[in-house]
């Protein structure tokens, strides 16, 4: 290493520091300040040595990109250190290290506890796809300990899977008195979906966690440009869950790695933004008589405020709302605005719209959505990094194209 350079791969520097620096060698070979784009698929050797001793694991170079490419461990690196984990794993889409991660920890006969406020996608892996494999699940309420405990097998449940802050209702899980409760149930494991809250907010490995899922596709990636996902934590899980991710495929190609490790540099930045201008569309939306409940746990209203306070460092970019009138109303609201776009994503620098009954559950009838809390009034706003008076303004045009409460 450079006498002058960074340990990049230290997971106790500061997280503006390691957004930046972490995971990236220096200098690297072509000097270059980003990190160097290998776009390849295989990977030479000097001489036959050389190859033996990668095969026996005593060499780290790739030489499949299946198996690792020196782009997406540079991302890797940077992620770990990042959640304050031991090692990730890079994955194509942030559904893809759900799906490994999920098939990796259980198998036919066993069962998870999942939170029943989660990402329709989460939840169709699985009641469906893993269901077809002989894996039971059980959807539970995140604020209901009881119910949480009382779903837990005691020799079939292995995983408990919550989303925190949850999609679309931002409900914040008490993870100390989940991390407390999976103890108690030794050979469970604690996973948590942290997207909502990124790194910057919320680090679940802190607080007894043992796999973090993140879809790098929205504020770690920032940018609306590329699909990716990470899964972090302890070094022999995330070995495991890389041994099947070697044989399934759904690895990050080299590009999407590195648009992810530009997107990570200034992703603290850009979160801090996302953070405040949220709470302020939210606290707008909140005091507007054409709106009938604002769900983002930075209002005190919100059922898990305190817990949220003392959890995060901040509340995230989504807010989620409900107006007075019908889907009607949720159409002259999304027609009308001028700043927020028409988008079923989130996490980028500019600012969405995303009615859920449009997009995640459109093809179940109107009473199965209003069965599980989605009203065509119901409206997601992925708040970007615009300026906030921009942002209010827009959103009170919208709800003026509804009409008077």
């Amino acid at each position: 290493m450079h006498p002058g350079s960074l340990v990049t791969d230290a997971t106790d520097r500061r997280l503006d520091t390691a957004a930046v620096h972490a995971g990236e060698d220096r200098p690297n070979p072509l000097r270059t300040i980003p990190p160097p784009l290998a776009l390849a698929s295989t990977f030479h050797f000097a001489t036959l040595d050389e190859a033996i001793a990668v095969a026996e694991g005593r060499d780290g170079s790739a030489y499949y990109s299946r198996y690792g490419n020196p782009t997406v461990r540079a991302a890797e690196k940077k992620l770990a250190a990042l959640d304050g984990a031991d090692d990730a794993l890079l994955f194509a889409s942030g559904m893809a290290a759900f799906s490994t991660t999920m098939m990796a920890l259980l198998s036919s006969g066993q069962h998870v506890v999942f939170g029943e406020d989660c990402y329709r996608p989460s939840r169709q892996v699985l009641q469906g796809t893993l269901a077809r494999f002989g894996v039971t699940s059980t959807a539970v309420p995140v604020d209901d300990l009881d119910a949480i405990e009382a779903a837990i097998r005691p020799r079939e449940t292995k995983v408990l899977f919550i989303e925190t802050p949850s999609n679309p209702f931002n409900r914040v899980a008490d993870l100390a008195a989940l991390a407390a409760l999976k103890k108690r149930h030794r050979g469970v494991k604690l996973v948590v979906d942290a997207t909502f809250a990124t790194p910057l907010n919320l680090r679940p490995l802190d607080h007894g966690a043992d796999l973090v899922i993140h879809s790098a596709t929205k504020y770690l990636g920032g940018h609306n440009d590329v699909l990716a996902g990470v899964v972090s934590g302890r070094a022999g899980m995330i070995e495991a869950i890389g041994e099947l991710r070697s044989q399934l495929g759904p690895n990050a190609d080299a590009h999407a790695a590195w648009l992810v490790l530009r997107g990570l540099k200034s992703f603290p930045a850009r979160m801090r933004r996302h953070n405040a201008n949220a709470l302020a569309v939210a606290r707008a939306l909140e005091a507007d008589p054409r709106v009938k409940r604002v769900w983002y746990a930075g209002l005190e209203s919100h059922p898990d405020h305190a817990r949220a306070a003392a959890l995060l460092d901040g509340f995230g970019g989504v807010v989620a709302f409900e107006h007075t009138g019908d889907f009607e109303g949720t159409r002259r609201f999304c027609d009308a605005l001028g700043i927020f776009q028409i988008a079923a994503s989130l996490g980028g620098a500019e600012s969405m719209v995303h009615p859920p009954a449009v997009f995640s559950w459109w093809d179940l009838p109107a009473e199965a959505r209003e069965a599980a809390g989605i009203s065509d009034a119901l409206v997601r706003l992925a708040v970007g990094i615009e300026d906030a008076d921009d942002l209010v303004a827009d959103v009170l045009r919208g709800l003026d194209a509804i009409g008077p409460a």
